[in-house]
């Protein structure tokens, strides 16, 4: 009786994650006869590689998130689901979601992304954020301004230089693209905006704790970012472990 109910449905797709992998999935079966559910917590695709430009006020969030609902919205197999997954039965094939909610499938594809790691540090967190959301980057944007308004206000010198030291710690794509953007904010589009502080004595610290810039990448490519980040005013320190975070100090 089973079988038999199974083969008068469509074959059911559940797929959790509207990031890049969850998005690519979706499209790639748009005319597969089948019936996708797409669960994501938010109801907005975010482009994740732009997150550091949001930081750094150069973009604004609704730039980089799209509504995931308008981005399928011609695609008539498929069904998207604000919701944030709680559990997976995979005996039952059940996706446990929301308070109440339980959506089979027949095949579950996993897309959930990935996030920052302290190494053992999640204290680190609240003085030190990543950057992998909405609101790390808006959070990290409301910090480096403010940092310059106090800088504007403090009579206190040593204050002054503290507030306008900024540390970003790894120097993968992400910590490079925010350590030149950084520079480029304070040089480039903030000089004439005080009066008593010159944004562009800021200092950007960029620490990686491997011996060069990029591991990822060949090592050639590193070099030329970690000559275009020096050159821009970047001071760069590899070969450098971070043993502790407070909120006025980086070890």
């Amino acid at each position: 009786m089973e079988q038999q109910e199974a083969s008068a449905r469509p074959f059911r797709v559940v797929i959790l994650g509207a990031g890049f992998g969850g998005l690519e999935a979706a499209k790639a079966m748009a005319h597969a006869p089948v019936e996708i559910t797409l669960v994501d917590r938010h109801n907005y695709h975010l482009f994740q590689p732009l997150l550091y430009q949001v930081a750094t006020a150069a973009l604004s969030p609704g730039d980089i998130a799209w509504p995931i609902r308008a981005i399928f919205r011609r695609q008539r197999n498929l069904s998207v689901v604000m919701v944030e997954a709680t559990g997976i039965d995979t005996a039952a094939r059940l996706v446990h979601a929301g308070e109440d909610l339980t959506l089979p499938y027949d095949a579950l594809v996993l897309a959930t992304g990935a996030t920052h790691s302290y190494f053992g540090h999640d204290e680190w967190a609240p003085v030190a954020p990543g950057l992998k959301t909405i609101e790390d980057a808006t959070d990290i944007r409301r910090r480096l301004l403010l940092a310059f308004e106090r800088a504007e206000v403090t009579d206190d010198a040593e204050e002054r230089r503290r507030l306008l030291t900024f540390v970003v710690i790894g120097a993968g794509p992400t910590g490079v693209e925010l350590a030149g953007a950084m520079v480029e904010l304070a040089r480039h589009a903030m000089p004439r905006e005080f009066h008593r502080i010159d944004p562009a004595m800021a200092l950007v610290v960029l620490v990686e704790a491997g011996p060069r810039v990029l591991p990822s990448f060949p090592e050639e490519l590193g070099q030329v970012a970690r000559t275009s980040l020096e050159r821009m005013g970047v001071q760069v320190l590899t070969n450098t472990r971070v043993t502790g975070c407070s909120a006025t100090a980086v070890e």
